[in-house]
């Protein structure tokens, strides 16, 4: 085995011990998308022009992007929080792979998600979601769903070692809140303005939530969207792959350089 898989596989292993050590704060956090869920689906979808099981069915896909990209803040607050104890730099005097710390927390994040995904499909069920799609389509949504998951991780990761300090990293994850309201997670965007309109189809959430909506067969691709929309499943592949490809080099490079 080599180095970089031996130490990626001890990081990982740290991580889940994190959240083991932490059950409350993992209950609270994957309960936040089925309160969303239940709030949104029952308030938002009396004010809007789809029947409220419609809506919910259109929310679920929605929501469940949204909390993939909630890896940014989960990513950006641990990686501030372990630099600022020192934790990172205890890992430097080490013999350890210097990819293995972000990619393990990374990879830890996923396990994680891929497990707390599942209250949430449970209660789109039981509110009117269902899946019409076939098996392959069905695959790949959840696997665009963990690919997406994973680069907004690796994003927060090297922007939680920017900062350095747990106070800035929550203050910059609550911020991050507003993305999804900017995309088309929630509702539609084809009546917004078209400046706001073409803002929110380009956010990569709005690609992604596209493409599970087709995938899972729950809305058709909308016409006359900004291509990540128009083509969801390369754009999500598109916009995944191109914030992976950035944000690990640069989180892998911060974290060996340390100060």
């Amino acid at each position: 085995m080599s180095a970089l898989a031996y130490d990626g596989l001890a990081m990982t292993g740290r991580q889940l011990r994190r959240v083991r050590n932490s059950p409350g704060l993992a209950v609270l956090t994957q309960l936040m998308p089925v309160n969303m869920l239940l709030f949104f689906g029952y308030v938002f979808g009396s004010a809007l022009a789809m029947p409220g099981r419609e809506y919910r069915a259109f929310l679920v896909p929605g929501l469940l992007v949204a909390t993939a990209a909630g890896g940014l803040m989960t990513g950006m607050f641990q990686a501030a929080a372990d630099t600022h104890r020192g934790v990172m730099d205890r890992f430097r005097a080490l013999p350890v792979s210097r990819a293995a710390v972000p990619l393990g927390q990374a990879v830890a994040d996923l396990v994680v998600t891929a497990v707390g995904t599942v209250p949430l499909l449970l209660v789109g069920l039981a509110v009117g979601w269902r899946i019409e799609g076939s098996v392959p389509e069905v695959a790949g949504a959840v696997g665009l769903l963990l690919l997406f998951r994973f680069a907004c991780t690796c994003v927060g990761i090297h922007l939680g070692l920017l900062t350095r300090s747990e106070d800035a990293a929550g203050q910059l994850g609550a911020a991050s809140f507003v993305l999804p309201l900017l995309s088309d997670a929630y509702i539609p965007t084809g009546n917004l303005p078209g400046w706001l309109r073409t803002l929110a189809e380009w956010n990569p959430i709005s690609a992604v939530t596209t493409a599970l909506r087709d995938l899972f067969g729950n809305a058709p691709v909308p016409r006359g969207a900004a291509w990540p929309v128009a083509h969801p499943v390369a754009g999500s592949l598109a916009w995944s792959l191109a914030l992976i490809a950035v944000f690990l080099p640069l989180a892998v490079r911060r974290y060996r350089r340390g100060e």
